[in-house]
């Protein structure tokens, strides 16, 4: 190889902006003709006074006319937009593996009453759970409870407590005999981690995307959903109010908080590519094909990349986020950086193509990355400086456009932790089921809003539960017809010998006044409670009196 060429390549490398110190280091050894005063010059930090090339400006050109794909013309009630993404033939599919999977517990020995889910009864139940969602109680029976002046009468009126109850224990997206095949596979390429919920998981990220169309400015972000099941798919984050837990990485429309799309870690080799998880995870969530050409997309430093950024931009796709400095292909020169004696709102950039990196001093300096702003446009921001003492201080275009569109991923968490429907549960893949039901929820209300815009979220849910459970919200819902009769808790066996004792619990009155764990075979129709029925002891009567 000519040792000319080998000098220009050397030069070339000294004169990239990004290169790190080691790099220079290694340019210094081949390069000793060039004066150290150029290399400085040439990778020196800018000032705000200099002025920065505008970035070529990418086309706008989506898919689809931005916005719910609906008509607003038609009648939208809050069940009609849950429903799609909650379909009735998905839960006709949801209803068809619940009850496989409770026909399975019971051919192991589980001893509870069951009779199939249909699909309006499966309605109800998630319509309980969002009322659950609104009204919080510290547990489950505290909604069936009858002996206290907390109690509540709606969820009785529903269904009763025990049917909740098996319904929660076996509700199920896939079915149990292709869940076995597929654990068969485990420790093999075939096996997959996420098939328990992958039915769906499909028709609601194909609905996210169906039925609305996002607007310019999209934001890529990590949620937690709080698990402790040990399936090799838990992430552990410290610095988040969520610690351990499954993640989901959510595009969402900065203008909303409408979630467009979402994926979920899977463990080490969840995507494909093989670029890094966080490459990987963006690249995902980012089709052209569906969405268009033209999109800025914003993300936090757990994404930012100069590879991903460059890449984007090849696609079409402006990109913007804050970054670490000591990830790969940033700048590492500290010549004429920022220091802890800089003043309050000054800046540092430099630029490498359409890849702009800017360091801008708040209260601490604050690192930003764009291929879609100018380092500096004369923004300004006002902090305070004392108390009652504001100062306007100038602001890099890239951290102003930041805080502006990232504030969808806050919009999106808010709206999703209102009403959370998350509530302990033994099987990760009902925690999931959960959260399905808080997108499918958050997005409804979001197309409600853009189509008609009449309603608060408390309202929407309102609204939806009362849709879901069959009443209406005008009158206030009755009490169930059941009459208050005792009747065996369990049903009764050809071994008289047994009926006596069989299906025996402990009586709520004898538990709730006396302390006592008293066991009963009755329990009354109408409340769905065991209470004791004895020629000494009639607490049945006594229960009663207090209704």
């Amino acid at each position: 190889m000519p040792s000319s060429a080998h000098h220009t390549r050397a030069t070339h490398k000294c004169l990239s902006a990004f290169n790190s110190v080691e790099n220079l280091n290694i340019c210094e050894s081949n390069s000793d003709q060039m004066s150290a005063a150029k290399r400085a010059r040439t990778l020196s930090w800018k000032a705000e006074t200099d002025v920065d090339q505008v970035p070529q400006t990418l086309r706008f050109l989506p898919a689809r006319e931005p916005g719910p794909q609906l008509s607003a013309a038609e009648s939208h009630s809050p069940m009609s937009l849950f429903k799609l993404f909650f379909t009735e033939s998905a839960v006709e599919n949801l209803c068809h593996n619940t009850n496989a999977q409770a026909a399975r517990a019971m051919s192991k020995g589980h001893k509870y009453k069951w009779t199939d889910v249909g699909v309006d009864e499966l309605y109800r139940y998630i319509g309980l759970i969002f009322y659950m969602s609104v009204l919080k109680m510290s547990s489950i029976a505290d909604y069936w409870r009858q002996d206290s002046p907390f109690s509540l009468p709606f969820p009785a009126t529903v269904m009763s407590r025990d049917r909740y109850r098996t319904i929660s224990w076996n509700v199920h997206m896939s079915h149990p005999d292709a869940d076995e095949e597929n654990d068969r596979k485990r420790g093999t390429d075939q096996h997959d981690r996420l098939f328990r919920i992958k039915p769906l998981m499909d028709t609601i990220r194909l609905a996210c995307k169906a039925f609305y169309h996002p607007r310019r400015n999209l934001a890529v972000k990590e949620r937690l959903v709080a698990c402790r099941a040990n399936t090799g798919m838990r992430r552990c984050t410290k610095v988040k109010p969520t610690k351990l837990g499954f993640k989901f990485f959510d595009l969402s429309d900065s203008s909303n908080g409408y979630i467009v799309d979402f994926s979920i870690y899977k463990g080490k080799n969840s995507f494909p590519a093989g670029r890094g998880l966080s490459y990987d995870a963006v690249m995902s969530l980012l089709d052209r094909k569906v969405l268009g050409s033209g999109y800025h997309v914003y993300m936090d430093d757990f994404y930012t990349s100069p590879k991903l950024f460059t890449d984007l931009f090849t696609l079409k796709f402006g990109a913007c986020g804050t970054y670490r400095e000591q990830r790969k292909g940033f700048p590492k020169t500290a010549a004429n950086s920022l220091s802890r004696r800089s003043s309050r709102g000054s800046i540092r950039w430099i630029r490498d193509g359409p890849l702009v990196c800017v360091k801008w001093m708040d209260t601490q300096v604050v690192s930003v990355c764009s291929t879609i702003h100018a380092a500096s446009t004369g923004d300004r921001v006002k902090r305070n400086i004392k108390a009652q003492h504001t100062k306007s201080v100038p602001c890099p275009a890239p951290v102003t456009a930041y805080s502006q569109h990232m504030g969808g991923v806050d919009l999106s968490n808010q709206l999703l932790q209102y009403y959370a429907a998350q509530h302990k549960t033994m099987k990760w893949y009902r925690k999931v089921f959960l959260h399905f039901l808080d997108i499918a929820a958050n997005n409804a209300f979001i197309l409600h809003k853009e189509l008609i815009g009449n309603m608060t979220r408390k309202e929407f849910m309102e609204e939806l539960i009362a849709e879901l459970c069959g009443v209406s919200q005008k009158a206030a819902p009755k009490q169930s017809n059941t009459e208050h009769v005792p009747i065996p808790g369990a049903e009764l066996t050809s071994d008289v010998r047994r009926n006596a004792t069989v299906g025996r619990r402990i009586c709520v009155h004898c538990r709730a006044l006396h302390g006592k764990r008293s066991q009963t075979p009755w329990k009354c129709q109408a409340c769905d409670v065991y209470l004791c029925l004895q020629l000494n002891r009639n607490c049945f009567q006594e229960w009663h009196k207090s209704l």
